[in-house]
């Protein structure tokens, strides 16, 4: 397939850029910087560019249909007021490991929220994959996690698929819609390490998986029924870190990067990493954020 380059969207490099959601109600693109303890907003059709500082080192943010945010914080859960920054805890499952944070996570179609943890220091399976149903009632879902990542559900609603990065390899479960309940873990597909380790993910109109490289300067697309790679798209950083369709056709696929883990030389030869690079018209595009609370059809 064939795609257009890839483009920055803006000036501003994050030290960890993470968490891509685009927002369809107020047409803006939302990201975290994860080192940078910030939620990033950029409205493309204004170029408005805003900065809300946190407390805490977010993993991931996703909408709420008021407009409000879900956050996955260092130490929990929390709903943040869009125009206040006023945050309102709602859980802290692992408030007895505080070596441990939250990092990715995405709603699913019934808009439960799923987020997963992990080891500051990265030890490996001290982390663990949550559920936050509507109701407020939080469920552990998957245990022995190193670095919880990449989400995706495909469109029938029946399958979930998961990226524990270490593992190189995409995790597949049966997911029951009605309960959000997980069943039949198995291996979707493996990845080479040649080509970086498996980070944050989304899935296209096809079914298709987009996944970003860690260590890999690239976002590739993958069918998670045979594991074939059907294309890449290169990019002039090495830590690509998640990815998500976006703009006023959800064609458009914005992707973030980082500058941690990079030496002063490797940031020297590599000026954009922390950049949020757009490739526009990337067909076949994709869905539209599942917002918290919001269930098909509302």
């Amino acid at each position: 397939m064939k795609t257009t380059a890839p483009e920055i969207l803006l000036p501003h490099r994050a030290t960890l850029g993470e968490g891509p959601v685009w927002d369809v109600y107020h047409r803006s693109f939302l990201w975290v910087d994860i080192m940078g303890k910030a939620l990033h907003e950029y409205i493309p059709h204004l170029g408005q560019h805003q900065v809300r500082d946190l407390p805490q080192m977010p993993g991931a943010a996703a909408l709420l249909p008021n407009g409000d945010f879900l956050l996955a914080l260092q130490n929990g859960l929390a709903f943040m007021d869009r125009q206040t920054g006023a945050l309102e805890p709602l859980a802290d499952p692992e408030a007895g490991k505080p070596n441990n944070r939250f990092n990715d996570g995405k709603c699913d179609p019934q808009g439960r929220f799923w987020a997963g943890t992990m080891s500051l220091d990265e030890t490996p399976e001290a982390g663990s994959l949550y559920r936050l149903d509507t109701d407020r009632s939080l469920h552990h879902m998957v245990g022995g996690v190193s670095i919880s990542n990449g989400l995706a559900w495909n469109e029938a609603a029946d399958t979930l698929y998961y990226i524990d990065t270490p593992l190189c390899a995409v995790t597949a479960f049966d997911y029951n819609p009605g309960t959000g309940e997980i069943t039949n873990r198995r291996e979707a597909f493996a990845i080479d390490p040649g080509e970086g380790y498996p980070d944050g993910m989304c899935i296209d109109r096809e079914g298709m998986l987009w996944i970003a490289h860690w260590g890999g300067w690239q976002v590739a697309r993958w069918n998670p029924h045979t594991g074939k790679k059907l294309a890449e798209i290169r990019l002039p950083a090495a830590h690509i870190t998640s990815c998500c369709f976006g703009g006023e056709t959800l064609s458009d696929l914005y992707i973030t990067s980082a500058r941690a883990g990079l030496s002063d030389s490797e940031l020297m030869d590599q000026p954009e990493a922390g950049a949020v690079f757009v490739v526009r018209n990337c067909a076949p595009g994709g869905w539209a954020p599942d917002r918290f609370g919001e269930s098909p059809g509302q």
